[in-house]
């Protein structure tokens, strides 16, 4: 039976170590890997026993969210929506093994961070070779917005260097700024210069809103990188009133089409997504529209009209042409497919999943706890734009993150499932 269990831990942290490239290349077998991790997890419970963490705050919460997800794509979609419902469950199941099975040693949570940290490197080297040499590796030029591909064939470059550089940079900037005094800071503050920069380059708003609120954070509660960190925000503005100069495009992303976007809120494409899912939501309050029902009642008719309750109309562009495969927000897409209740046991998640990461974390002196907890934080917060968490990457960079959050948080060692371990 150990031999077994040793065995099935050690496949286990093999799969989850490469995720990082996986999530970056590899898409399919990320997804693979993830579930594969989850049926050994569970196996694992079973042979040994292991069944406390199912009495977590945040467990309890997930399968009441799952079961009201499953019970509402019953309603709207009968045995089919259910099976395609059931599913969703491996990602809370993959979380608990990260936890509680795979990532509660300190060692190896030590690898997967220089494995993001390489990945971080990997994509910042990428973004300035495109930028410099107009394409990338792979032939690729910009996107059609204006956005840097990096080393990748599509606009995910921000959001995976936001994921990366977090837990696997921002630590050891951290760490360098208290070790050799000034000019340790210095060092530090001139590393971060260099990732807001890439990031302005990459010219994808939501990532840099993220880095940038993250250098925010970790200023506050890092006292001796609070100058370098203000120093980097002056120099990272200079770099974006320059970059009608130095990189056009990357302004008129940043800048320009924000402007627009923003002047003209309910006619812009994030602004019809919203009052579609909000008009969803408001017709379907208590069951939504069934799993991934967004996506199939969007070019329904019937929700073409704005939300008069909150005094926001229908954009005179709106119609089929607001349509897209999710609502681009975690909460709305809860929302759609599960009402109100969905919307508020996925809030009520968040909070059960933020509150061990960041429990006793200000004095603690682990800038990787720190790095990982403000991720979350990043990732949960509700008024952003974001990819369909149901998707890859997006699913993998997310659950990736919380589950790490979660084995560095000392109610890992509570759960006391891997004694001696470390």
């Amino acid at each position: 039976m150990r031999q077994v269990e040793w065995w099935m831990l050690r496949v286990a942290t093999g799969l989850v170590l490469p995720m990082p490239l996986l999530l970056l290349y590899a898409l399919a077998p990320a997804e693979i890997v993830m579930t594969a991790v989850a049926i050994l997890f569970v196996i694992h419970c079973v042979l040994c026993r292991h069944w406390n963490w199912l009495w977590q705050g945040w467990v309890l919460v997930a399968a009441l969210l799952w079961g009201d997800i499953v019970l509402c794509a019953g309603l709207a979609d009968g045995a089919r929506g259910v099976l395609h419902a059931a599913g969703f469950s491996r990602y809370f199941v993959f979380v608990a093994a990260l936890q509680a099975w795979v990532l509660p040693c300190a060692a190896v949570r030590r690898v997967l961070a220089r494995a993001y940290g390489l990945v971080a490197l990997w994509l910042v080297a990428g973004c300035w070779q495109q930028y410099l040499c107009g394409r990338n590796f792979m032939g690729y030029g910009r996107w059609a917005d204006g956005a840097l591909l990096g080393p990748l064939w599509a606009p995910r470059a921000g959001h995976a260097l936001v994921m990366t550089a977090l837990p696997g940079l921002f630590p050891y900037l951290i760490t360098l700024s208290g070790r050799a005094g000034g000019y340790g800071r210095l060092k530090a503050a001139a590393l971060l210069l260099g990732l807001v920069l890439t990031m302005v380059l990459v010219a994808q708003r939501m990532p840099l809103l993220h880095m940038l609120a993250a250098m925010g954070v970790v200023g506050l509660l890092v006292p001796r990188l609070r100058a370098g960190m203000l120093a980097v925000g002056v120099l990272g503005a200079g770099g974006i009133a320059l970059s009608p100069l130095l990189a056009p495009q990357a302004y008129d992303k940043l800048v320009v089409n924000l402007v627009t976007h923003l002047h003209d809120f309910a006619d812009s494409p994030y602004g019809m997504l919203f009052i579609r899912a909000g008009v969803m939501i408001a017709r379907h309050p208590w069951s939504g529209l069934g799993f991934d029902g967004f996506r199939h009642a969007c070019p329904d008719p019937a929700y073409f009209h704005g939300l008069p309750g909150l005094g926001v109309a229908e954009g005179p562009h709106g119609g089929a042409v607001g349509c897209n495969l999710h609502p681009h927000n975690f909460y709305l897409l809860m929302g759609t497919m599960g009402g109100l209740p969905a919307m508020g046991l996925f809030a009520a998640l968040a909070v059960c999943l933020l509150v061990p990461m960041w429990r006793g974390l200000v004095g603690a002196h682990d800038p990787c706890r720190l790095m990982l907890a403000i991720t979350a934080a990043l990732v949960l917060w509700p008024v952003q734009s974001t990819s369909s968490l149901l998707t890859q990457p997006t699913a993998g960079w997310m659950f990736m993150a919380i589950g790490w959050g979660l084995a560095a948080a000392p109610v890992a060692s509570q759960l006391q499932f891997m004694r001696g371990r470390d």
